[in-house]
Protein backbone atom coordinates (compact mmCIF):
# COMPACT_ATOMS: atom_id res chain seq x y z
CA UNK A 1 0.00 0.00 0.00
CA UNK A 2 1.57 3.63 -1.05
CA UNK A 3 0.41 6.51 0.50
CA UNK A 4 0.48 9.76 -1.46
CA UNK A 5 2.80 12.73 -0.86
CA UNK A 6 -0.36 14.30 0.24
CA UNK A 7 -0.26 12.09 3.47
CA UNK A 8 3.63 12.25 3.73
CA UNK A 9 3.75 16.02 3.81
CA UNK A 10 0.08 16.49 6.16
CA UNK A 11 2.13 14.42 8.98
CA UNK A 12 5.16 16.73 8.17
CA UNK A 13 3.02 20.00 8.48
CA UNK A 14 1.48 18.44 11.63
CA UNK A 15 4.90 17.72 13.35
CA UNK A 16 6.09 20.88 12.63
CA UNK A 17 2.94 22.15 14.48
CA UNK A 18 3.65 19.79 17.01
CA UNK A 19 7.01 20.74 17.90
CA UNK A 20 5.61 24.53 18.40
CA UNK A 21 3.46 22.71 21.08
CA UNK A 22 0.57 25.03 19.99
CA UNK A 23 1.26 27.86 21.63
CA UNK A 24 1.30 30.21 18.67
CA UNK A 25 -0.08 29.91 15.05
CA UNK A 26 2.37 28.94 12.77
CA UNK A 27 2.25 29.85 9.02
CA UNK A 28 2.25 27.48 5.86
CA UNK A 29 5.54 29.70 4.64
CA UNK A 30 7.55 28.92 7.64
CA UNK A 31 6.58 25.07 7.70
CA UNK A 32 7.07 24.74 3.65
CA UNK A 33 10.41 26.15 4.21
CA UNK A 34 11.26 24.11 7.46
CA UNK A 35 10.61 20.93 5.30
CA UNK A 36 11.45 22.19 1.66
CA UNK A 37 7.25 21.87 0.66
CA UNK A 38 5.46 23.32 -2.06
CA UNK A 39 3.64 26.08 -0.17
CA UNK A 40 0.69 25.95 -2.47
CA UNK A 41 0.36 22.29 -2.08
CA UNK A 42 0.69 22.87 2.18
CA UNK A 43 -2.20 24.70 1.39
CA UNK A 44 -4.18 22.59 -0.23
CA UNK A 45 -3.27 19.85 2.44
CA UNK A 46 -3.98 22.18 5.74
CA UNK A 47 -7.36 22.92 4.07
CA UNK A 48 -8.05 19.06 4.38
CA UNK A 49 -6.74 19.05 8.07
CA UNK A 50 -8.94 21.91 8.61
CA UNK A 51 -11.98 20.54 7.37
CA UNK A 52 -11.20 17.63 9.33
CA UNK A 53 -10.67 19.46 12.78
CA UNK A 54 -6.94 18.62 13.36
CA UNK A 55 -6.07 22.27 12.85
CA UNK A 56 -7.13 25.84 12.89
CA UNK A 57 -6.64 28.68 11.26
CA UNK A 58 -5.74 32.16 11.91
CA UNK A 59 -5.94 34.87 9.53
CA UNK A 60 -3.99 37.81 10.08
CA UNK A 61 -0.45 39.40 10.40
CA UNK A 62 0.19 36.85 12.86
CA UNK A 63 -2.13 34.05 11.81
CA UNK A 64 -1.46 30.60 10.86
CA UNK A 65 -1.77 27.50 11.62
CA UNK A 66 -1.97 25.56 14.65
CA UNK A 67 -2.92 22.19 16.31
CA UNK A 68 -6.80 21.90 17.67
CA UNK A 69 -6.19 19.87 20.59
CA UNK A 70 -3.19 17.91 21.98
CA UNK A 71 -0.66 16.05 20.19
CA UNK A 72 -1.26 12.89 21.84
CA UNK A 73 -5.25 12.72 21.08
CA UNK A 74 -4.30 13.10 17.46
CA UNK A 75 -3.89 9.65 16.63
CA UNK A 76 -2.64 8.71 12.69
CA UNK A 77 -5.96 7.40 11.25
CA UNK A 78 -7.63 10.61 11.33
CA UNK A 79 -4.88 12.36 9.52
CA UNK A 80 -4.40 9.55 6.61
CA UNK A 81 -8.22 9.30 6.61
CA UNK A 82 -8.67 13.29 6.13
CA UNK A 83 -6.02 13.46 3.52
CA UNK A 84 -6.03 10.05 1.74
CA UNK A 85 -9.63 8.79 2.24
CA UNK A 86 -10.07 5.22 3.55
CA UNK A 87 -7.32 3.08 3.40
CA UNK A 88 -7.55 0.05 0.78
CA UNK A 89 -4.70 -2.34 -0.03
CA UNK A 90 -5.36 -3.23 -3.17
CA UNK A 91 -7.35 -1.62 -6.61
CA UNK A 92 -9.79 -4.09 -6.28
CA UNK A 93 -10.75 -2.43 -2.97
CA UNK A 94 -13.49 0.11 -2.81
CA UNK A 95 -15.09 3.12 -0.17
CA UNK A 96 -19.30 1.96 -0.17
CA UNK A 97 -19.71 5.96 1.15
CA UNK A 98 -20.47 3.77 4.78
CA UNK A 99 -16.98 3.75 5.60
CA UNK A 100 -16.65 0.05 4.54
CA UNK A 101 -13.98 -1.38 1.98
CA UNK A 102 -15.46 -3.68 -0.16
CA UNK A 103 -14.15 -6.13 -2.81
CA UNK A 104 -15.00 -5.45 -6.41
CA UNK A 105 -14.22 -9.20 -7.81
CA UNK A 106 -17.64 -9.68 -9.34
CA UNK A 107 -19.45 -12.31 -6.66
CA UNK A 108 -20.12 -15.63 -8.48
CA UNK A 109 -21.02 -17.74 -5.00
CA UNK A 110 -17.61 -18.18 -4.14
CA UNK A 111 -15.33 -15.37 -2.20
CA UNK A 112 -12.66 -14.30 -3.85
CA UNK A 113 -9.03 -16.08 -2.47
CA UNK A 114 -7.37 -13.00 -1.30
CA UNK A 115 -10.16 -11.09 0.53
CA UNK A 116 -9.26 -12.61 3.77
CA UNK A 117 -5.15 -11.68 3.22
CA UNK A 118 -6.10 -8.14 2.36
CA UNK A 119 -8.58 -7.32 4.48
CA UNK A 120 -5.94 -8.48 7.36
CA UNK A 121 -3.51 -5.92 6.13
CA UNK A 122 -5.79 -3.14 5.77
CA UNK A 123 -6.73 -3.92 9.49
CA UNK A 124 -2.98 -4.40 10.37
CA UNK A 125 -2.39 -0.62 9.01
CA UNK A 126 -5.32 0.93 10.31
CA UNK A 127 -4.34 -0.52 13.81
CA UNK A 128 -0.78 0.94 13.23
CA UNK A 129 -2.44 4.39 12.36
CA UNK A 130 -4.74 4.34 15.55
CA UNK A 131 -1.94 3.01 18.00
CA UNK A 132 0.35 6.02 16.55
CA UNK A 133 -0.28 9.31 18.31
CA UNK A 134 1.54 12.65 17.15
CA UNK A 135 2.79 13.10 20.20
CA UNK A 136 4.58 9.84 19.74
CA UNK A 137 6.25 11.80 16.06
CA UNK A 138 6.87 14.89 17.35
CA UNK A 139 8.94 13.27 20.22
CA UNK A 140 10.71 11.01 17.35
CA UNK A 141 10.97 14.26 15.42
CA UNK A 142 13.15 16.02 18.69
CA UNK A 143 15.35 12.60 19.34
CA UNK A 144 13.50 12.16 22.28
CA UNK A 145 12.30 8.62 21.09
CA UNK A 146 14.00 6.00 18.70
CA UNK A 147 12.70 3.38 16.44
CA UNK A 148 11.46 -0.34 18.45
CA UNK A 149 13.88 -3.06 18.06
CA UNK A 150 13.83 -6.50 19.50
CA UNK A 151 17.19 -8.41 20.83
CA UNK A 152 18.27 -8.89 17.27
CA UNK A 153 18.28 -5.51 16.60
CA UNK A 154 16.20 -5.98 13.77
CA UNK A 155 13.13 -3.31 13.79
CA UNK A 156 9.80 -4.10 14.27
CA UNK A 157 10.24 -8.63 14.72
CA UNK A 158 11.09 -10.09 17.78
CA UNK A 159 13.07 -13.42 17.53
CA UNK A 160 9.98 -15.64 18.16
CA UNK A 161 7.83 -13.92 15.00
CA UNK A 162 10.59 -15.84 12.56
CA UNK A 163 9.26 -15.36 8.91
CA UNK A 164 7.11 -18.94 7.47
CA UNK A 165 9.30 -20.53 5.13
CA UNK A 166 7.80 -22.44 2.62
CA UNK A 167 7.97 -25.67 1.28
CA UNK A 168 8.97 -28.67 2.96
Amino acid sequence: MIFTTKAEYGVRLLVQLGLQGGRRPVSLKAIAEAESLPLAYLERIAALLKKAGIVEATRGAHGGYRLTGPPAEITMDQVVLALEGHIAPMDCFFDDRDGRVLCSHPDDGRLCATKLLWTRVQMGVIKSLQRTTLAELVDFSAGKTHLPTDHTGEHGRSRDQEPARLGG
